[in-house]
């Protein structure tokens, strides 16, 4: 596999970056069994393969992900990959309980000299608002970041999972550089609810979260004890009962179009999201070197406008069954 991967760059900003990145929530938190050895063994390859964008958050364990990352970052040879972490919680520092949104100003500098010894480096590259406060007014948030970027420690803004309404408030203040969002083959809400539109409208690169359908879309999840006892999507609608044997015939599809492509399913998956647009940089997160190397495989898979219109055709924008998050995290998605 050579190790260059096409470059993307991230709205407006001068970030630019490998054209995959890599989620690496899922190494310390949400889905089962941690293994620290195995996860810097998967960074380390990432970087070898060409990567060169990793995204984190300071609610991934809580603490834990960034803290890793820092481990790997302090044995790196070369050059550092871009950073991108998150603040937007009240998260208890003692017993690390996650409490409510929380944007105020004082939280997001706190939580930035935080993140930065975490992770041991002097500049966060990207940071985003994890989740939209209502509480706080977004001018006042991206407000502070951009006093964070004057004084160096930070270089970029991104946001995640906000509406079009706060991306041009939020714009307005400071150029966005990055908005995070849910979007695979079974996610194409951003599609119809302008939150895509809004994005090119106003210049923000556009970053996917679970491009790979929280894993589902590769073929791997067959019946819910495919997913250990811990795994956080046990509580997801879309894992659960005649929505999960729903879904499995929208994976059926990707099988079957990714064997007649001479691909995985992952990466016909992760090829489909990429030919959405040159403003489109997806994060899929694995926590096994083999999986990152199949994920990695996916800029090599040229998706035909045929092939395109029989995904689209297959694959419409409520093509998935039940909700994207339980009813309590879908609250915090801003609309």
């Amino acid at each position: 596999m050579s190790n260059t991967l096409p470059q993307r760059r991230l709205g407006k900003s001068d970030l630019t970056v490998s054209c995959l990145g890599l989620g690496c929530m899922g190494m310390s938190y949400a889905y089962g069994p941690s293994d620290e050895a195995e996860s810097i063994a998967v960074l380390n390859r990432y970087v070898e393969l060409g990567g060169t964008f990793l995204d984190t958050a300071e609610i991934y364990g809580p603490f834990d992900n960034e803290l890793l990352l820092g481990k790997f970052l302090k044995q790196l040879k070369g050059p550092r990959p871009v950073i991108a972490t998150k603040f937007g919680f009240d998260v208890d520092p003692k017993t690390r309980e996650r409490r409510a949104a929380d944007s105020r100003p004082a939280t997001v500098r706190r939580v930035c000299d935080d993140s930065l010894g975490r992770l041991g480096i002097e500049t966060i590259d990207l940071f985003y608002q994890h989740r939209v406060d209502p509480k706080v007014p977004i001018e006042e948030t991206v407000g502070a970041v951009a006093d964070l970027i004057k004084a160096g420690k930070v270089r970029a803004i991104g946001l995640s999972e906000a509406g079009p309404d706060t991306l041009r408030r939020a714009s307005k203040v400071h150029p966005i550089a990055a908005l995070q969002t849910e979007y695979s083959l079974w996610t194409r809400d951003v599609e119809t609810n302008g939150v895509l539109a809004s994005c090119r409208e106003l210049g923000i690169g556009f970053v996917p979260y679970s491009p790979l359908g929280r894993g589902f879309l590769t073929g791997s999840i067959q019946k819910a004890t495919d997913m250990d006892k811990d795994d956080w999507r046990h509580t997801n609608p879309r894992f659960q009962g005649d929505a999960l044997e729903k879904n499995l015939q929208l994976a059926g599809h990707v099988k079957t179009i990714a064997a007649k492509k001479g691909c995985t399913p992952a990466q016909l998956a992760l090829a489909w999201v990429l030919a959405q647009g040159e403003d489109v940089v997806p994060i899929p997160g694995t926590k096994r070197v083999k999986y990152l190397e199949d994920n990695l495989g996916a800029a090599n898979v040229k998706l035909s406008k045929e092939e395109l219109a029989e995904i689209d055709r297959l694959f419409p924008a409520d093509a998935a069954m039940g909700e994207r998050y339980p009813e309590g995290m879908m609250k915090t998605i801003d609309q």
